[in-house]
């Protein structure tokens, strides 16, 4: 019995580190995303963006619309929509750290490169080089929807408008804070990598569950999802992410969220239930809730032209005012 039991010590001391760690990709970020993609350095970090001019007539100062991924997306997730948004403002996508085509620091940068503050770091970074002292809209998707308003939360002289797409708040994902003690033991973070790398697989169950017609993820939209696991190093950045600290006291003070708000969800939806959406629009007081038909996780790609109806009215609003 004592000999089992210290041969089992033993092996989980030894063995995970005479395990290779996964690394399938294969190409730098910068390969990764293709001639001619456009990165910017944010706390820190080469960050990759897509930008859109302001095309609109309106001879005020327009507002610079930021647009905010979800779990697994990228840039990608707003192909659809940023051109036309930049009738509204100029427009900026970016990815955040641990996916699409943003650099993957191996160090800390001062904070968790991964977690919240580091990811609020980008933030101010970006609306300083971008904002030129105009009107800022945060629009975020899913889990950046929730990284999208606790930010607005603690920035609310920074962010004048907040739109949240079938935002991951109410109901949400990621590791719980108390075990981060667990995935710091060194043989546990060398295993981190395999553990997270299902996600290559996983996450196509997902995308399937974020469409409600399903004729919509084709070959191409698979490739757009995927070219990011081209990336050297995506599953040690995935772990990283992973464990990151999420810790925030948003969901208790929705209430003091005074920013105007809408809320966009798909009626399909069954990644963040739509209930979620109507629990959020009575908790943040100056909000208002849009519901998209024959939409479910991903109205932006799903049915973009109900997406930009439904926005345009609080966009042109936020102008005027």
């Amino acid at each position: 019995m004592v000999n089992a039991l210290l041969l089992g010590v033993l092996s989980f001391l030894v063995v995970p580190f005479l395990i290779p760690e996964p690394n399938s990709g294969t190409l730098t970020n910068v390969e990764a995303a293709g001639a001619g993609a456009e990165f910017t350095k944010l706390n820190g970090i080469d960050v990759h963006v897509k930008t859109q001019k302001y095309t609109g007539d309106c001879k005020c100062d327009a507002p610079l619309i930021v647009l905010m991924h979800g779990f697994g997306a990228s840039t990608f997730s707003w192909r659809k929509v940023i051109e036309p948004l930049g009738e509204y403002g100029q427009v900026i996508a970016y990815d955040r750290p641990a996916f699409g085509f943003t650099e993957r620091p191996s160090v800390t940068l001062g904070v968790d490169s991964y977690g919240f503050e580091a990811n609020f770091k980008i933030l101010d970074d970006l609306i300083a080089k971008y904002g030129n002292n105009r009107k800022v809209v945060l629009v975020g998707h899913s889990a950046g929807g929730q990284l999208a308003a606790e930010y607005t939360r603690l920035n609310q002289a920074k962010v004048q408008g907040l739109i949240l797409v079938d935002a991951a708040i109410v109901t949400t994902g990621g590791s719980p804070d108390g075990l981060s003690w667990l995935y710091q033991i060194p043989q546990i973070d060398k295993l981190g990598p395999i553990l997270v790398s299902s996600i290559a697989q996983t996450g196509d169950d997902l995308l399937r569950r974020s469409h409600f017609d399903q004729a919509q993820v084709t070959d191409e939209v698979y490739e757009g999802y995927h070219q990011p696991l081209k990336v050297k190093g995506w599953e040690r950045a995935f772990w990283k992410f992973a464990t990151a600290s999420r810790k925030n006291d948003l969901l208790a003070n929705l209430g003091t969220i005074k920013t105007p708000t809408l809320l966009i969800s798909g009626v399909a939806d069954t990644v963040v239930p739509v209930a979620d959406q109507t629990k959020l629009k009575e908790m943040i007081p100056a909000s208002q809730l849009i519901l998209i038909e024959k939409s479910a996780h991903l109205p932006q790609e799903e049915q973009p032209q109900a997406f930009l109806e439904g926005a345009a009215p609080f966009l042109n609003e936020l102008s005027a005012n």
